[in-house]
């Protein structure tokens, strides 16, 4: 974090129909996304930026709600506002989280907590799983910040390494060995982190997360994994599309 305020540039069009505050907002969002300002970084307080923008102090705090609203910036108390670490911002398809932090320019990293076998009796759903399953947990991280906790299952037969799940994304792995992909069912949820999770991913209890339960099967519906995931609802947001 940096000991002083970070200035940035801003350009303000006092002829726009666009309210001067949402201008700001768009200004301290383009420094966030451009580099200019980094997580961390704390902004000037409202005083200093009003007096170098010749803003009310309404409108700039108006401005800085809305990205603190958004989960761009944080007032910490006795800090100031400063830029948080972005989130990961994930579209609804049958994706490796591995590949699409890699992507969006990200860099993953994948920590293994455990690789070992079980009983279907052990996983709840879906029903119909092969007797005996390899299951893997691990821990996954974006840029260095701890991301999600990852929990699979697969049938047996397929063959995967603790050095290969540390540097590569499972589907790929699959993908190696044969496996194909054609479709999936997928339910997101939403709850507080138990003691185990909030510690491992680094966050301060009481901490909500995203919850992410998937099956894949192949193209002739033969079953190739599932996975419960638990992801930090402050760093990741899942976006879907919709038609009309």
């Amino acid at each position: 974090m940096e000991d002083t305020p970070v200035a940035f540039e801003v350009e303000l069009d006092r002829t726009s129909p666009v309210p001067l505050y949402h201008q700001l907002a768009l200004a301290i969002e383009r420094a966030i996304e451009t580099g200019v300002l980094k997580p961390g970084d704390r902004l000037e307080n409202e005083v200093a930026l009003t007096a170098r923008l010749g803003l009310a102090r309404p409108t700039a705090r108006q401005a800085i709600q809305e990205l603190v609203t958004r989960g761009m910036l944080v007032r910490k108390r006795g800090v100031g506002t400063q830029v948080v670490q972005p989130h990961v911002r994930r579209e609804v398809r049958l994706t490796s989280l591995f590949d699409d932090l890699a992507a969006e320019g990200r860099v993953p990293g994948t920590e293994l907590l455990s690789l070992d076998e079980c009983g279907a009796e052990e996983v709840p759903e879906p029903p119909g799983l092969p007797a005996r399953l390899t299951r893997i947990r691990r821990l996954r991280s974006a840029d260095g910040v701890r991301l999600a906790i990852l929990t699979n299952y697969l049938p047996a037969h397929f063959g995967v390494a603790g050095p290969d799940l540390e540097r590569t994304g499972l589907y790929a792995l699959l993908r190696a060995q044969g496996a194909s992909f054609r479709i999936a069912h997928q339910s997101i949820g939403a709850r507080l982190m138990t003691e185990a999770e909030a510690t491992l991913l680094g966050e301060e209890e009481p901490a909500a997360c995203v919850t992410v339960r998937r099956s894949v099967y192949d193209d002739t519906g033969a079953f190739v994994e599932t996975g419960t995931h638990v992801y930090r609802a402050s760093q990741y947001t899942v976006r879907t599309s919709l038609v009309v």
